[in-house]
């Protein structure tokens, strides 16, 4: 910043060449834009050093007034130009040092972008669901939130039914509409009635989504788990049908070195009815915490559909029969991917699901 040469009329007021003097230093010391402005303020400003000489010109002889009032004017362009060139000056220093620490270094190793990727858990539907497409089943979906009819009821488990003591669920208040039957579905299953009620035979559907019990949470239990529950309806089907198309299905599922086994059981809705084991991948059979000692999973529920179920959809129950299966995804990709806890599955721990 260059300083105006102080002419002769100047030089005889030694007040103005003091406030010059001064002035030049004070923007001279200025190393940023709000130093600037608090030296503009401190001379400019209505209450500033130059502003007070303007004021007190009023106060001098008037022989004097006229010569002391054109020094007071000079010396203010001077100091609005200084201020000036001092401000374009430091936004070129700004402008100057931000560009050197935003300076790309493109010897640097590139930033890692991380991607996500599909849940454990919809990969195994998904895969379950291309299993049995190949096989001409279709995909159906129902509510989460149900009716006891079709919950319960029309899979044959009537109010009085002990084995729907097995099955406690979440009710949702629904007293405002006049209803006290509505609750978090229990399993799939009702969208198999759904179904029925809107198509007739040949049938062949799976019903994948979540559902929901009173369980407490352990290794194997979860209050909201994942099911998917397969219904096939038509002419002379038989329990060597079902156990076909489960052992096919394990096969492709789980490889086929993996042992399968049918055991009798109770379904309300199914008679005769079986549960579907699978060799424990986590400890190969020889028993664990996950398969309780016993070297075995259950995956599967299945069973001849009962004839009383037709009666609630108006299905011939002496024309048709069929077979249903109901099994737990979150299962199946523990013995898949070998997960020692179903939890696991629902922490959100991206070291456990950034692995698939």
């Amino acid at each position: 910043m260059a300083a105006e040469k102080v002419n002769d009329q100047e030089r005889d007021n030694p007040e103005m060449v003091a406030l010059r003097e001064e002035a030049l230093a004070a923007l001279s010391k200025a190393a940023s834009l709000a130093e600037l402005e608090e030296a503009r303020v401190a001379f400019l400003g209505r209450k500033g050093k130059l502003t007070s000489l303007l004021q007190g010109i009023k106060d001098l002889p008037p022989q004097d007034r006229r010569r002391a009032g054109m020094m007071a004017n000079r010396l203010k362009g001077w100091l609005e130009q200084a201020i000036d060139e001092r401000e374009k000056e430091l936004r070129r220093m700004e402008l100057e040092a931000g560009l050197r620490g935003e300076r790309l270094d493109v010897t640097l190793p590139g930033r890692h972008v991380t991607y996500g990727s599909r849940h454990l858990i919809s990969s195994i539907i998904e895969e379950i669901e291309d299993i049995f497409i190949a096989m001409g089943y279709r995909v159906a979906e129902g509510p989460e939130v149900e009716l006891d009819y079709y919950n319960f009821e029309a899979l044959n488990t009537p109010e009085w039914h002990p084995s729907k003591s097995l099955q406690d669920t979440f009710y949702v208040d629904a007293s405002a509409v006049g209803r006290e039957d509505v609750l978090l579905r229990t399993h799939t299953s009702p969208v198999q009635i759904r179904v029925m009620e809107s198509t007739s035979p040949p049938l062949y559907v799976i019903a994948p989504g979540k559902a929901y019990r009173h369980d407490v949470p352990d290794a194997t239990h979860s209050p909201m788990f994942h099911q998917v529950e397969g219904l096939a309806v038509d002419e002379r089907i038989s329990l060597a049908d079902l156990k076909g198309t489960l052992e096919f299905f394990a096969k492709r599922m789980f490889g086929e070195d993996r042992a399968v086994r049918f055991r009798p059981h109770f379904f309300p809705f199914t008679e005769p009815s079986a549960e579907v084991d699978v060799s424990c991948i986590i400890c190969g059979g020889k028993g664990c915490r996950v398969c309780k000692g016993t070297g075995w999973l259950e995956i599967l529920g299945a069973g001849m559909v009962d004839p009383n179920v037709f009666g609630y959809v108006g299905y011939d129950a002496e024309r048709y029969s069929g077979f249903a299966f109901g099994m737990g995804v979150d299962r199946i990709a523990m013995l898949k991917y070998g997960v020692p806890d179903i939890r696991y599955l629902f922490d959100n721990d991206l070291r456990l699901l950034a692995q698939f």
